[in-house]
């Protein structure tokens, strides 16, 4: 569930300057994964929009880690309690980690603060392919063996996503997990695999070199951005699924998490950086150029957003059979 929070953010955007509780050393922001992916990319373009604009007097310092596919960065905060000086950027990992590798976390044990943007997934085809939704989910059914669907790692969001569509329309996938989405999208371009459901900057370039085809987003809405990308089309030319007859809708957060049992005068702080990291300069450029879905919510309508998506989280990986005995 996602709500408009416009009235929060002018809210936020009216009041005087932050003046309680600061950090008085460097802040952590911590990341679940390795260099360079989505997650590590979005914290350094936090890091820089902060030091830029001086939103903090204390710089901000990019922690990785993503060892034991993100446990690392989970345990780490669950064994911070109290200390302010540490933020997870979190994603559907901590929905998903602790069901398949039954790791003793659960994302309660931490302190929200903010959901600061969405990652809309696309269903995507080689340009030789199936040209609609429906001529490639005939094609799919039609098939003697499973389409191959390519994708980022197991058991994680775009493996649940496909596991989403075959309960939806009865066609069956083959899942081929790989290192990267930047992986997946040459295995599509070489006709490896028949599709994958990166996210839009993961195929930006094949997409706009005419390599792959945009089938549609799994959304509820158009992606905003209507600059052409492709010499024909921009994200917002792209139909959403349920608009194509594929009634799934899927999205993937980022969020701000402290650790559990700091006061509410630091969750404050930080509620008050990071509503104005997203209006800044460099967040709007990083928005649109990764295609992701710019929006701001904290409070009682953050947990219940979570609380909503790890409800459809928990439900897909229990169909999918992904829940650790």
């Amino acid at each position: 569930m996602v709500k408009t929070t416009a009235a929060i953010a002018g809210l936020l955007l009216s009041t005087p300057a932050f003046a309680g509780w600061e950090p008085s050393k460097p802040v952590e922001i911590v990341v679940a994964a390795g260099a360079g992916g989505a997650s590590d990319q979005m914290a350094r373009m936090m890091q820089a929009a902060i030091q830029k604009n001086h939103l903090m007097k204390q710089p901000m310092v990019v922690s990785l880690k993503g060892g034991a596919s993100g446990a690392e960065a989970l345990m780490y905060m669950k064994s911070s309690e109290g200390d302010p000086n540490k933020v997870l950027i979190a994603y559907s990992l901590i929905y998903m980690l602790p069901l398949s590798a039954k790791i003793p976390f659960n994302w309660r044990d931490l302190t929200p603060v903010s959901v600061i943007a969405l990652d809309q997934f696309v269903l995507w085809d080689n340009a030789s392919g199936p040209k609609t939704v429906k001529e490639f989910i005939d094609a799919a059914k039609a098939a003697s063996a499973p389409f191959k669907m390519g994708g980022t790692g197991s058991k994680r969001e775009d493996h649940v996503l496909t596991v989403f569509m075959e309960q939806k329309t009865g066609a069956k996938f083959s899942y081929l997990p790989y290192k990267s989405g930047g992986e997946a999208a040459t295995q599509l371009v070489g006709g490896h695999t028949e599709s994958n459901v990166n996210n839009p900057s993961e195929n930006l370039e094949v997409w706009r070199a005419g390599q792959v085809r945009a089938l549609c987003v799994f959304d509820k809405e158009r992606i905003s951005y209507k600059t052409k990308v492709t010499d024909t089309q921009s994200w917002n030319d792209i139909p959403t699924c349920k608009e194509e007859g594929l009634d799934v809708q899927y999205l993937m957060l980022r969020a701000m998490f402290l650790p559990g049992k700091v006061t509410q005068e630091q969750q404050a702080f930080y509620v008050d950086v990071f509503q104005k990291v997203t209006q800044t300069a460099e967040y709007k450029d990083y928005m649109e150029k990764q295609a992701l879905k710019p929006i701001f919510f904290t409070g009682k309508d953050m947990v219940e957003f979570l609380e909503d998506d790890d409800k459809q989280n928990a439900s897909l990986m229990n169909a999918a059979g992904f829940v650790a005995k």
